[in-house]
């Protein structure tokens, strides 16, 4: 709440200097203005105000690149923003982290291991705190490999990866849609007590408290499992030396109305975040990776350019004969979509595809 106090007084000031055709405050003269007046460490505040400078200037290119998205300077008060602690302010000793809360305040001390190579450490409300700690690792310097890979990524199968050169890899996502089948049976027992109760009651908080912390516990193991199958993706364009990777979106499956319980399996498929870890680890591996529609791509048999709806994992062509996985044909169709040319399937007829079951323990 502190740091959110530290946020809204340089949201004033900047507002009322935008109000008033003044020379919007800089770095100076926002240190000047939060100094020693909020219960916080001097370089906390100097990171907020950092990143509210940011925030502005993201905006104003914005507001001239894309003019119809109508992007609006900070303006509204914040109750809360996570804590910030740069990497000179944090203190590690004999198995535990000092983080300090200014002069003549007693410090935050957690009693855990941090990694040497660690640096900055945020506090982050995640329904429950959070410690995210910057840690520096060792990177590629320069691309793997010349080779272009696509990804196929699908709520069944998590990603289906194929190269130019003939590679192919399926990661399956059954372990996630396990994980949160789980989750939704036990949320709805618990819903089924909470109905019986009278609102706010001591028993309804009683189950709401247990409903919150299946929730925060359902998503830790899912983030866990995600993490798991794309750290797969991007190891298997490292080895077969990837130095371009397209991601295709999935976003038009989504908007079909195909019935109540695959409408509710389309809400749960986190397609965003598969794009925003793969995109993550591909820029720490130094492989170039971009999105974009795949719309087309699972209905065209790679052969002879025949379409039709297919049924069940395996995708069969009427014309020419030619069968192969269905995620597959997807991804080898990406080529041509991404890339401007046509794969030569002839590679995949007998491929060995190798297949990773991902699941949580």
């Amino acid at each position: 709440m502190e740091a959110a106090q530290v946020w809204d007084a340089c949201m004033e000031a900047h507002k009322a200097a935008r109000l008033t055709h003044a020379p919007w405050p800089g770095r100076d003269a926002l240190q000047k203005t939060t100094k020693g007046r909020f219960a916080l460490h001097s370089q906390s505040v100097q990171m907020i105000v950092a990143a509210f400078l940011a925030n502005i200037e993201t905006t104003h290119k914005l507001r001239q690149s894309h003019p119809h998205m109508q992007m609006k300077y900070p303006w509204r008060t914040k109750r809360f923003y996570p804590v910030k602690w740069p990497a000179q302010a944090v203190s590690k000793e004999h198995g535990r982290v000092v983080l300090p809360m200014g002069k003549h305040r007693p410090s935050l001390v957690l009693l855990i291991d941090l990694p040497e190579t660690s640096g900055a450490c945020s506090l982050v409300w995640n329904n429950g705190f959070e410690l995210h700690v910057c840690v520096e690792i060792a990177q590629a310097e320069k691309a793997p490999g010349t080779a272009q890979a696509t990804v196929d990524l699908g709520e069944i199968h998590l990603a289906a990866v194929t190269t130019n050169t003939g590679a192919a890899m399926i990661v399956t996502g059954r372990g996630i849609r396990s994980l949160k089948h789980l989750r939704s049976k036990q949320l709805g027992k618990i819903a089924k007590k909470q109905s019986r109760c009278k609102k706010y009651s001591r028993r309804w908080k009683k189950l709401q408290r247990a409903k919150n912390k299946q929730c925060r516990r359902s998503e830790r193991r899912i983030r866990d499992v995600r993490h798991k199958a794309t750290r797969q993706v991007i190891d298997f364009c490292v080895e077969h030396q990837v130095g371009t990777l397209f991601i295709g979106n999935p976003h038009g499956v989504r908007d079909k109305n195909n019935g109540r319980h695959h409408n509710q399996r389309m809400a749960l498929w986190e397609y965003g975040k598969d794009i925003d870890y793969l995109t993550h680890k591909s820029k720490a591996a130094h492989i170039m990776s971009f999105s974009g529609s795949e719309r087309g791509t699972s209905s065209r048999c790679p052969v002879c350019g025949h379409r039709h709806k297919p049924k069940g994992r395996n995708w069969a062509c009427r014309h020419c004969q030619f069968s192969g996985h269905r995620d597959l044909v997807g991804s080898v169709n990406m080529h041509q979509l991404s890339f401007g040319f046509a794969r030569d399937v002839s590679s995949f007829l007998h491929v060995s595809t190798s297949a990773w079951l991902v699941q949580a323990k």
